[in-house]
């Protein structure tokens, strides 16, 4: 069996979007106004983990389909860099349907699509814990499909006799549309004080 470490290094991985939208429902934030290093320190600390580098994926709107988001997502991921923290971005695409209104008339509806994200979550994960980069990976998303790479990561903890965590913190409250983490990880449910303790009060948004 390997042997639990003394000093545990904790890496963090944010979906940035998958956060937000349950923080959204949970605590009725409308913006991504987390700070993620923030929120992976406070964590780290509850658990006695040292934390380390902070890894951040999103989607982006282009400033030609959404000025303000488009610019929002600019300034906001200039200044996590500026942090240290490292962010993976894909374009969004966008799919649009035709529908009908209640008068009957036909409407296009346009839909942003994010692609790709995930995968490339999934990919670090496993990467970056063959390369001995973490004792701890600390995933801030409720995806269920990510319940596949915990399954890979314990794998390669059997591979190198290493011992090896993986938590999923989660925004926790009553009016949470998701009470769960990710399978087979360690949950940690952050209620509204939690939360709002490691919010950034820096405001990105352009003006327009």
């Amino acid at each position: 069996m390997a042997t639990e470490p003394t000093i545990k290094y904790a890496m963090a991985f944010v979906d940035g979007q998958n956060l937000f939208q349950h923080a959204m429902d949970a605590f009725g934030h409308y913006h991504p106004n987390y700070d993620v290093k923030k929120l992976h320190e406070t964590v780290c600390a509850e658990h006695g983990w040292r934390p380390n580098l902070v890894r951040f994926y999103t989607g982006v709107p282009s400033k030609r389909k959404d000025a303000m988001w488009g610019g929002y997502w600019e300034k906001r991921l200039l200044h996590m860099k500026r942090a240290g923290i490292h962010t993976v971005t894909r374009p969004l695409r966008y799919r649009e349907t035709t529908e009908k209104d209640e008068a009957g008339n036909l409407i296009t509806i346009t839909t942003p699509q994010e692609k790709g994200i995930d995968v490339r979550l999934a990919l670090d994960i496993v990467s970056t814990a063959r390369s001995r980069q973490w004792d701890v990976a600390v995933i801030f998303s409720q995806d269920q499909d990510l319940a596949e790479v915990v399954q890979e990561v314990r794998a390669i903890s059997k591979e190198q006799d290493r011992w090896m965590e993986i938590c999923c913190p989660f925004p926790s409250g009553q009016n949470a549309t998701s009470k769960r983490g990710i399978d087979k990880t360690l949950w940690f449910q952050m209620d509204e004080a939690f939360y709002n303790n490691c919010l950034d009060p820096n405001d990105y948004r352009p003006k327009l």
